[in-house]
């Protein structure tokens, strides 16, 4: 992954939910150009955190056997805009995965406010269905726990996370 919209996980439970921080700045380049004179988050890249958010859950609640792609989003709604200085929660809870594929209900939060809403289909892909040089074990595990999500994650049963690579 080359792009992170997410900034890190405040909380995760294998198998059944996780939620990651957004903080949106000015400092975003992307902001300048959409709009001008009107710097808003673009819907698409909401979208992209929270399908972030999502698939780490799916890919990490199938012990990473398969590749997790983002192939469908069936419905969302958003509120209102977010505008740089604004901090999003993202939430996403798996409520169906197989071999194949996997769903999450997502919401996205500015405080209290409902900001978005909806729901997020993910493909799961075997290492043959794959380039080996767009998913990387090793650049998927980075980023982990560059978000921090071996700090907060927790397995099913409520016991803590651990980074597969520590000793």
């Amino acid at each position: 992954m080359r792009w992170y919209w997410i900034d890190r996980f405040i909380d995760f439970e294998s198998g059944k939910y996780a939620k990651s921080i957004k903080n949106v700045s000015l400092a975003e380049s992307h902001l300048h150009d959409h709009f001008p004179a009107y710097p808003v988050m673009p819907h698409s890249l909401i979208i992209e955190g929270l399908a972030q958010t999502g698939g780490l859950l799916a890919c990490q609640h199938g012990g990473f056997r398969s590749k997790v792609v983002l192939a469908k989003v069936p419905r969302m709604t958003f509120h209102f805009p977010v505008l740089p200085g604004d901090t999003l929660i993202y939430t996403t809870e798996l409520v169906h995965i197989t071999e194949d594929g996997s769903r999450v209900a997502a919401t996205s939060y500015r405080g209290d406010e409902l900001q978005a809403e909806g729901e997020i289909v993910f493909a799961h892909l075997r290492d043959d269905q794959a380039s080996a040089d767009q998913f990387d074990d090793s650049t998927l595990l980075h980023m982990m726990r560059m978000l921090r999500l071996f700090e907060v994650g927790r397995n099913p049963d409520g016991s803590p996370m651990k980074d597969p690579d520590a000793k």
